[in-house]
């Protein structure tokens, strides 16, 4: 038994270094609305559909307070459904600025593919997003051999719907030989739920949440720290290992696949 694939998150992850695209047009969106939002109350729920995220924020008591204050009652799925669809056009039009990819991430895909793992993606994001973020990451030399979001499923994170629509299009079994790499606890969780190994990601994504730039200027001892917290949050959500990247995963594969040789299960 050796590992077959491995499904990757997109924001924080593949591309966009920090997660900072869904926070820009969570914050845009409560704004216009008169309920400001803070950037950890944006992060809290990040990894799911983008609807169940909005709807999560929705019910952060301090959120629904100045709901109430604002609108006089509490949001209703009326609200939930007008917040959603102001949030698809600001989330697709702060994309453009965040879908650069992450560092070292061709040439990680190209290692992973030359060890004849297949490569699928899962996402928060509808398809008119991921639809973009496709087309921008080809650009820039990575095309996934699957790529699935919350529409083509019953449901999003942290069910494994989509986890086992990659296994599928993938033509990879058992899930036990799938690896998924995610920033987010609702990402761990998927993976999880859908039997396969999982890697947190810490450095490039949400759980620390800063640009590369920002990172960069860290004293190294408040670098440490915000990677342990990173560790500990996704630690607590189940995965099995942690790294800085998803650029940095290949020694954690190697020890997955001796594992597997083993006959360990996730």
């Amino acid at each position: 038994m050796k590992l077959r694939a491995v499904v990757f998150d997109w924001a924080g992850t593949l591309a966009d270094f920090g997660s900072r695209a869904p926070v820009a047009a969570l914050q845009s969106v409560f704004q216009t609305a008169g309920v400001p939002i803070t950037v950890s109350e944006a992060r809290e729920s990040m990894g799911l559909a983008k609807k169940s995220h909005i709807g999560s924020i929705l019910g952060i008591p301090r959120v629904q307070q100045a709901w109430i204050a604002r609108h006089r009652d509490k949001p209703t799925a009326t609200d939930l459904d007008a917040l959603y669809a102001q949030f698809i056009p600001s989330q697709l039009q702060v994309l453009a600025d965040h879908s650069r990819l992450i560092p070292g991430i061709v040439a990680t895909v190209n290692r992973l593919r030359a060890r004849r793992l297949r490569i699928g993606t899962t996402t928060g994001y509808n398809r008119a997003m991921l639809d973009y973020l496709l087309e921008r990451a080809a650009g820039q030399g990575f095309i996934p051999d699957s790529a699935h979001c919350p529409d083509d499923a019953p449901a999003g994170r942290p069910l494994p719907w989509m986890c086992y629509l990659a296994a599928i299009r993938l033509e990879t079994y058992p899930m036990r030989a799938m690896v998924k790499i995610g920033d987010t606890p609702a990402d761990i969780e998927e993976g999880r739920n859908a039997g396969m190994w999982t890697i947190g990601v810490t450095r490039t994504g949400n759980e620390v949440g800063l640009t590369e730039e920002e990172w960069a200027k860290l004293p190294p001892a408040d670098q440490e720290s915000m990677l342990q917290q990173a560790a500990q949050r996704l630690t607590a959500s189940g995965a099995h290992y942690i790294s800085p990247s998803a650029a940095e995963c290949d020694a954690i594969l190697d020890d997955i696949d001796a594992r597997l040789a083993r006959g360990d299960r996730p």
